[in-house]
């Protein structure tokens, strides 16, 4: 087994994303995993349709997002103060058991509470952010924070598939193929993670950082570049929250898609994503810097969701895939940009307080963009024209683009690679 301590140099960089990038893909595999089976399994514990079950998970999804936004800056302050090692092998191993419970939950109330423990532990993405930027030069961070894109795009294809092979041989058996991979994951990292924060760059962890709130009034006295990096991000986010909540209604009632060609969709989506994030970003960042490409990203997404807006037949959303795809590097970017203005021992804290703003924006997107679809499309709907929320993530791509050229205004004392 490895002893927990800080392994400097390329070397460890290699190691490290190698791990993490198992990690998170064995993460995503697992998250859609159990995809196929919850609408069934919903329905069967409350008697309700399959629409009343729609609703049941889109306030489970709701509340495994809040329980997310309150959290984040707390495990992140952890993993501060005792490392980024036991935080993630901590984590693991709390998902693990969490799907393990989820096999044999007997009603909705069991599930609804391992959800919310999910969320209380759901440290693997901030930590694993924190992880790079301790092992990885400022000016290699971004294309390294891509290969978490990337595995998590890989992850989102291959989980939804495998589970719908699987749940053929029972309804509980995608819950105990993901609590397995989850074990391993942490028995692989176990032997072969070492520690990326030496002791001496780690500080005490302090109760009024570790909420969203006075993490936020820290970014504003200490880091207000940062600030407006992190509502940036929040903005940015909120712009495809169109994407995970409409497209599948979209897809059936502008093209009277099938389920089986929304998941391809879906899958060229989660593959342009994982090619652009974990191949291209090594090219494209490093030669043109990063602000350049968040304004390419940010123009590319625009682009994208204006075809998807005005799409009249369903090829043309492949189109907007690929012309999209350049969005895939706007967070890496950004990510980037907000890891090189703030300290070793703050890196837990700041991933931490960006994974609340997205789960903020994973609270607020997907009632606003099912409601602008609702509202255009019903048979109320003063004009019919079901592309709507694709033109309000247009606003909020050119809304965070304006607000990513204020933080540019701001100096800062960290050195930047642009």
């Amino acid at each position: 087994m490895v002893v927990a301590g800080t392994v400097p140099g390329r070397a460890a960089e290699r190691r490290a994303l190698t791990f993490l990038f198992v990690t998170v893909l064995i993460d995503a595999i697992g998250f859609g995993i159990v995809i196929p089976v919850f609408p069934g399994l919903i329905v069967q514990w409350t008697g309700r349709s399959l629409a009343g079950a729609a609703e049941i998970a889109g306030w489970i999804s709701f509340l495994y997002a809040s329980v997310q936004f309150l959290c984040g800056p707390v495990i992140g302050g952890l993993s501060d103060r005792f490392g980024r090692r036991p935080v993630l092998l901590a984590s693991l191993l709390a998902f693990g058991t969490d799907y393990l419970i989820m096999a044999f939950a007997p009603n909705l109330w069991w599930l609804v509470a391992t959800r919310i423990v999910a969320g209380i532990t759901g440290a693997t993405f901030p930590t694993a952010y924190a992880y790079i930027a301790d092992v990885s030069t400022p000016e290699r961070r971004s294309a390294n924070f891509g290969v978490i894109g990337m595995a998590f795009g890989f992850g989102f294809i291959i989980g939804p598939a495998l589970g719908g092979i699987v749940a053929q041989f029972g309804d509980r058996v995608p819950f105990l193929l993901a609590a397995g991979l989850a074990f391993a994951n942490a028995a692989y990292g176990l032997l072969v993670l070492p520690e990326s924060l030496s002791p001496e760059k780690r500080r005490a962890f302090d109760w009024r950082r570790a909420n969203p709130v006075g993490a936020l009034a820290r970014l504003r006295v200490a880091h207000p570049r940062t600030l407006l990096l992190a509502v940036t991000v929040f903005v940015w986010s909120m712009s495809y929250q169109s994407l995970y909540s409409v497209w599948s209604y979209f897809g059936i009632e502008r093209f009277d898609w099938t389920p089986a060609q929304v998941g391809w969709s879906l899958a060229a989506v989660g593959l342009s994503g994982a090619i652009v994030q974990g191949v291209l970003s090594r090219k494209l960042i490093p030669r043109f810097g990063q602000r350049n490409i968040i304004i390419a990203g940010a123009v590319s997404a625009m682009a994208g969701y204006s075809i998807y807006a005005f799409a009249g037949q369903g090829w043309m959303m492949y189109v907007g895939i690929t012309v999209s795809a350049l969005q895939g590097l706007v967070f890496p970017c950004l990510q980037g940009m907000m890891s090189a203005d703030v300290s070793p021992s703050e890196q837990g804290e700041l991933q931490g307080t960006v994974s609340s703003v997205q789960a903020l924006s994973s609270i607020m997107g997907p009632p606003l963009m099912t409601g602008v679809f609702a509202h255009f499309s019903g048979p109320a709907a003063p004009v019919y024209f079901p592309g709507a929320p694709f033109l309000l993530s247009v606003g909020f791509a050119v809304l965070a683009l304006a607000i990513f050229f204020q933080a540019m205004a701001r100096t800062t004392g960290a050195k930047v690679a642009a």
